[in-house]
């Protein structure tokens, strides 16, 4: 048998990484065998994205609410239903490689982990957690079951911002002295509430208790947790820092490298025992990398309308910033990073010349399943976006512990000289949901 460079090289990975399941590595012709954990709404486009791909076979569907099939079966009919994926998970046994998880924020460990430890390929949403201990299991658990992960920040794949990121590595804008990140959406914007409202009758398609899942056992009320507004809420989503802060600090992360921030600090309007701020700043402070002025490097992150000074991105007259993005400021200018829109360079004079090289956009989740099919590796697995949502969720701890510089102990997982901010990295989970450590 004729061996190319290219698949000793393959094959050498893989034997390293101590790849489990390359199955083209058996049979050529075989297919990607995927369940997906949620079907509608996020779910249903993940469903199809990854779907498109040639050699993907659904072989399970899984959503705890019967109505939220329908669409999915018009694109993949004949595939099985389930209401609970650990029931799926035992009936299909080794009849299924992979999993896709779009579940709302509070259940994503919950699947990925049992779905890695019975060494599945995980598509994860972002964020990849609901907490920050959480994202560092998924992490360990990830390399331990050495299976192929991606987290659902498909933007990570666009061509907008790869060209961004290709930007600040070619170091056009020179050394990065700050960055500053929002997004204008508040963080209980959807359902305006601070306390849980009244109750009311369960519709008959929906399991509420496993739609629960690891929360604490609550009422079910119309239109406030399932199927979206869920959100707002501290005990299910992240708000807007959830919603949006892996996608708008990915290209941060990406072009700079960085890691574990040092110090975390937040400030807060309208906080609550229930849902998220209507509106915060967050600071963080990072070690500095090879793309960065000095030891340490700002990151600020503004949501709610709150948002930095125009001033500082150098926009001429007449422009404002964009509705979400990144101003990374440069020791030679400035690059404001839209979300999603081609990044623009600042002061306009100084780069009117400039013509800007435009990176071809991947395909985010087919680059997940060749991953899997063939044993290479992803840009925006769990090594990578473990790290990236622990910063994420971070900022959801300090917003808790408003006015407190918080100093992150990554290794220990801990916030030294401050408990009352350390209970939040973790959550209590309902019996007989836990999830064990790694």
């Amino acid at each position: 048998m004729k061996t190319t460079r290219r698949t000793f090289l393959k094959s050498s990975v893989a034997a390293t990484l101590g790849f489990p399941a390359i199955l083209s590595a058996q049979n050529p012709n075989s297919n990607l065998q995927i369940v997906g954990v949620g079907c509608d709404g996020k779910g249903l486009s993940d469903l199809k994205e990854v779907g498109s791909h040639a050699r993907v076979k659904y072989v399970g569907f899984c959503d705890v609410d019967s109505n939220r099939f329908a669409k999915i079966d018009q694109l993949f009919p004949g595939v099985g239903h389930h209401s609970d994926f650990r029931e799926m998970f035992s009936k299909l046994g080794k009849a299924f490689d992979a999993v896709v998880v779009s579940t709302p924020d509070h259940m994503h460990a919950a699947v990925a982990m049992e779905s890695m430890r019975l060494g599945k390929h995980v598509y994860c949403q972002k964020p990849l957690t609901h907490t920050v201990w959480e994202a560092r299991q998924m992490r360990l658990q990830a390399a331990q079951s050495r299976v192929r992960t991606q987290m659902g920040n498909q933007i990570h794949s666009a061509s907008e911002y790869r060209t961004g990121v290709k930007l600040i590595r070619d170091g056009v804008i020179g050394k990065i002295t700050a960055v500053h990140s929002w997004q204008r959406n508040s963080g209980n914007g959807y359902t305006k509430l601070t306390s849980p409202p009244p109750s009311g009758p369960v519709p008959d398609s929906l399991n509420w208790d496993l739609w629960l899942g690891v929360a604490a056992q609550r009422e079910y009320a119309p239109k406030v947790y399932h199927p979206f507004n869920w959100r707002d809420w501290q005990e299910f989503g992240g708000g807007t820092m959830g919603d949006f802060g892996c996608h708008i600090l990915d290209p941060v992360f990406t072009a700079l490298e960085l890691g574990s921030p040092l110090t975390v600090r937040a400030e807060n309007e309208g906080l609550n025992a229930h849902t998220w701020p209507t509106a915060e700043t967050v600071q963080y402070v990072f070690p500095g990398t090879a793309y960065t002025k000095g030891q340490t490097l700002p990151v600020t992150w503004y949501d709610g309308g709150r948002l930095p000074d125009r001033l500082l991105g150098q926009l001429p007259p007449g422009q404002e910033l964009a509705r979400a993005g990144s101003l990374f400021i440069g020791e030679g200018g400035v690059l404001m990073q839209p979300h999603v829109a081609m990044p623009q360079l600042f002061p306009v004079e100084k780069f009117s010349g400039f013509s800007i090289d435009k990176q071809p956009a991947l395909n985010h989740y087919h680059a997940w399943v060749e991953a899997a099919l063939n044993g290479t590796e992803t840009t925006d697995n769990f090594e990578y976006a473990g790290p990236l949502t622990e910063a994420v969720l971070l900022g959801n701890v300090a917003t808790r512990i408003p006015n407190v510089t918080l100093s992150w102990n990554a290794a220990a997982l801990s916030l030294p000289g401050h408990p009352d901010a350390e209970r939040f990295l973790r959550r209590n989970y309902r019996e007989g949901w836990e999830i064990k450590a790694v």
